[in-house]
């Protein structure tokens, strides 16, 4: 049955993984030394562990099936894990290199994320946002008429939303346990779907009105569901936030950040502080300047996008920052999720208050974030760094990276030739990143509900007014509450990504190029950047020099 959280095949990449571990094992017969040979035996046996978990568990890149739960499947998979786990403490990487040991590291992380779900969140049992998930991505990033393939496809994902429904009020039978919080957030995620079936059914009755009875029929299944969960709602009682030692516990165990939530809190509330510092000082530098006009139609807005993209791409050109294959290239980025298509509203999701009035920053953060690196991640040669991670296990490395660019390629100069009024909406869009940080730690750490939340980020946020009741906050907090620690990750890994630059080029010292930096970086994969410091400053900084702890590696 289809559905966001895992895939089933694994198609191309599995026999990739094949073909790699092949080539080490092919190596393996080559070795001269006998101790040399049975470090290479037991690397391709860690491989052929992590394909089997991949396989079993049914992980992949781009997850976008869901079998139907029941509790005896749960017992089933957890006690797969657990055999899993026992396979994977037989391995002893003390005397590998360090790539290897990263890898260890990776593979061990997405067992204790498949744990903490099992343990802690457990959300086929307390979150309908995970059932109601898979109807809110159906029909994003499809460009009509589809293809004969992509049609079939799109046709059975509609015909599966009945039966994950109906699995959905079994398993959700014990409604005193579901946090209210999350029912709530789950039915106006459901309204959200049934708008965007509305807007399909309009689509697809001008291309694919054969399938228009499948569209339909979601939708009822979608309205039949969210009024299940209304009528259950005053009943629910669970705790949403995972509390403070379960946070801690995924810290360590998963995202491989070695800081505890307090320490978090104080770095989020030093970031806060700098980037609503700056955004001051820049409007008093600005005073006698006249605000920025944001764009009035969707071609201003397109025009505005592309002339972004093409800056962004000889900015980094022409200052040499890193290299650019051929393959990084904009390519069917533009207009995959800025809604070119759509007319222009009367009223402006939040975050366009920022990118209406400059759009580079954003475009920076989506293309050269995000786009970039799953361009690098699908094309990454190693089995286990090709592609998506689960659990959140990268997010601070995807997210923080994406983040930090957007301010410190502006300290590098990509605003040099726009109206200083531009640094104000970099530090803008920053703060608002620090209060959706904040508010994630508190709720997780269960001083905070929803309501509550929503109320500071209203008004701590840059231009909070706007965000009063909007969509927009409803989903980040709703992004923060489901996917504990993923607004804290980005501001965390923003710092990370400085802090490994600052140790960097502190090492290198007059040798530091910036090309260099972010080549090596980029190389390693998209990772938790605590294992790219090991192989990024292990083989530069000893231990004892670094500037902070051993435990930051």
């Amino acid at each position: 049955v289809p559905n966001p959280r895992r895939t089933v095949p694994l198609n191309g990449l599995a026999a990739m993984r094949r073909i790699f571990i092949g080539v080490v094992l092919a190596l393996c017969f080559q070795a001269t030394m006998v101790n040399a040979a049975t470090a290479d035996t037991e690397y391709v046996s860690l491989l052929q562990l992590f394909e089997d978990f991949r396989e079993q568990f049914r992980i992949t890149d781009r997850a976008t099936y869901l079998a139907t739960v029941s509790e005896r499947s749960v017992k089933m998979e957890f006690e797969e894990l657990l055999n899993f786990e026992q396979r994977l403490a037989a391995f002893k990487d003390h005397d590998w290199p360090v790539s290897r040991q990263v890898d260890l590291r990776l593979i061990r992380a997405e067992m204790n994320g498949l744990r903490f779900a099992h343990t802690v969140t457990r959300p086929w049992s307390t979150d309908p946002g995970y059932y109601a998930d898979f109807v809110r991505e159906i029909g994003y990033g499809h460009r009509f008429p589809l293809s004969s393939r992509a049609l079939a496809d799109f046709s059975r994902h509609l015909k599966a939303i009945g039966p994950i429904f109906a699995n959905a009020r079994d398993n959700l039978s014990d409604v005193e346990t579901i946090p209210r919080d999350l029912a709530t957030l789950a039915v106006r995620d459901l309204s959200e779907s049934r708008e965007q079936l509305e807007y399909l059914a309009t689509r697809l009755s001008k291309y694919h009105p054969e399938i228009l009875t499948d569209v339909q029929q979601a939708a009822r299944h979608t309205e039949e569901f969210s009024a299940w969960l209304e009528s259950h709602r005053a009943d629910m009682n669970g705790v949403a936030g995972v509390g403070r030692e379960n946070y801690n516990w995924l810290l360590e165990h998963v995202y491989l950040i070695p800081y505890s939530i307090d320490e978090l809190r104080l770095m989020v509330e030093l970031e806060d502080n700098r980037v609503i510092t700056f955004q001051r000082l820049e409007q008093v530098r600005n005073a006698h300047l006249p605000q920025l006009q944001p764009v009035s139609s969707q071609e201003e807005y397109r025009e505005s996008v592309y002339a972004s993209i093409e800056h962004l791409m000889n900015f980094i050109k022409h200052r040499k920052l890193f290299s650019m294959p051929d393959y990084l290239v904009p390519g069917n980025y533009p207009g995959s999720w800025h809604g070119f298509d759509r007319s222009w509203p009367e009223k402006h999701d939040y975050f366009f208050n920022f990118s209406h009035r400059e759009s580079l920053m954003e475009e920076a953060h989506e293309m050269v974030g995000h786009h970039f690196d799953e361009l690098r991640a699908d094309r990454h040669p190693h089995p286990v760094r090709h592609g998506w991670r689960p659990h959140k296990i990268s997010t601070a490395r995807a997210e923080g990276f994406a983040f930090a660019i957007e301010e410190l390629f502006m300290h590098a100069g990509y605003l040099d030739h726009r109206s200083p009024r531009t640094r104000e909406v970099a530090y803008e869009q920053a703060a608002f990143r620090t209060v959706r940080a904040m508010a994630d730690l508190r709720m997780h750490n269960l001083e905070w509900d929803l309501e509550h939340a929503m109320d500071y980020a209203v008004a701590n946020a840059p231009h909070g007014k706007l965000l009063e009741g909007s969509d927009h906050l409803w989903f980040e907090m709703g992004t923060t509450l489901r996917g504990t620690g993923h607004h804290m990750l980005m501001v965390i890994g923003k710092v990370q990504f400085m802090k490994l630059f600052r140790d960097y080029a502190h090492a290198k010292g007059d040798d530091f190029q910036i090309k260099e930096f972010l080549d090596r970086f980029f190389a390693s994969g998209v990772i938790p950047f605590s294992l790219i410091r090991m192989e990024m400053l292990g083989s530069l900084v000893p231990d004892q020099q670094f500037t902070t702890s051993e435990r930051d590696y």
